[in-house]
């Protein structure tokens, strides 16, 4: 099976500071027409907790429509999935769920966690592995516990790094259990390592490059994709991605909401030079 590539879309913001659906519903085409075969809405690319309850719904509206018009896959963020994982007016063919941040609950708390999840939820889950930002690491026989919880079927693995449970977790990854690559710099070894698809937000730009990645695992083009994704993320996430779409005239402004704030022109200037 070849692997998927998923973009986790930004959320573009008008002029007004509203939310740019015109240009959320083009930039959703575009990237399936260049090669993604699905989305994420309001994943963490998407800033969902800067927006309103309306927002997200008319964004998860719009970018699930696009999704089904093209064929394409459509998952939606759920954040820790403790406020429910329904109610989007297009069913999503899953829902990313993250690990639950700040409390620490141990592992066996965290699998209690999505098995509470998934008991409740209509749509299959993907669990969000970020420790990073959720405080809260996993080991591979944790990853395999999650993996036997039914409507548990995969895994968005960003640890920010190819570690020992990495490589352990692809060398036996249970049947049916999705191993997503989700640290875009990390994705292409993830790949060479067994990752069934990249959730990649870097895949916003040259996305058939990614696609191409995704489906070839060329060693030459990994690394230029990598570099591309380490300038990228030289500022927090989506900062430079957006100013490099809004640099190409793609979405109406650069502008994020607040805690975030606009990337400096020195990190954009790095991804125009591929540096």
């Amino acid at each position: 099976m070849t692997p998927t590539l998923y973009v986790p879309l930004v959320t573009p913001f008008a002029a007004d500071g509203g939310v740019a659906y015109d240009a959320l519903e083009n930039l959703a085409r575009d990237l399936l027409a260049d090669g993604a075969g699905g989305l994420v809405a309001l994943g963490t690319t998407g800033e969902p907790a800067s927006l309103g309850a309306g927002e997200r719904q008319r964004v998860a509206e719009v970018v699930g429509r696009v999704c089904r018009e093209a064929g394409a896959a459509f998952v939606v963020g759920a954040g820790d999935g403790r406020g429910g994982t329904g109610g989007w007016a297009v069913a999503p063919d899953a829902v990313l769920v993250s690990v639950p941040a700040f409390v620490r609950p141990g592992e066996a708390g965290v699998v209690a966690h999505f098995a509470d999840v998934a008991a409740r939820s209509a749509a299959p889950i993907v669990a969000y592995h970020v420790p990073l930002r959720t405080g809260q690491p996993l080991t591979a026989r944790t990853l395999r516990e999650l993996a036997a919880i039914p409507g548990v079927t995969g895994v968005k693995h960003a640890v920010g790094c190819i570690d020992a449970d990495t490589v352990d977790l692809l060398g036996d990854r249970p049947a049916g259990f999705d191993v997503l690559a989700g640290d875009d710099v990390f994705a292409p070894a993830m790949l060479a390592l067994g990752a069934t698809g990249l959730v990649t937000a870097s895949a916003h730009l040259d996305t058939a490059a990614w696609a191409k990645l995704a489906a070839t695992g060329d060693r030459d083009l990994g690394h230029r994709l990598a570099a591309q994704a380490a300038a990228l993320f030289r500022e927090p996430n989506p900062t430079v991605i957006k100013a490099a779409l809004h640099a190409q005239g793609r979405i109406p402004t650069a502008a994020v909401r607040l805690p975030l704030l606009p990337a400096s022109p020195q990190s954009l200037a790095r991804v125009r030079l591929g540096t």
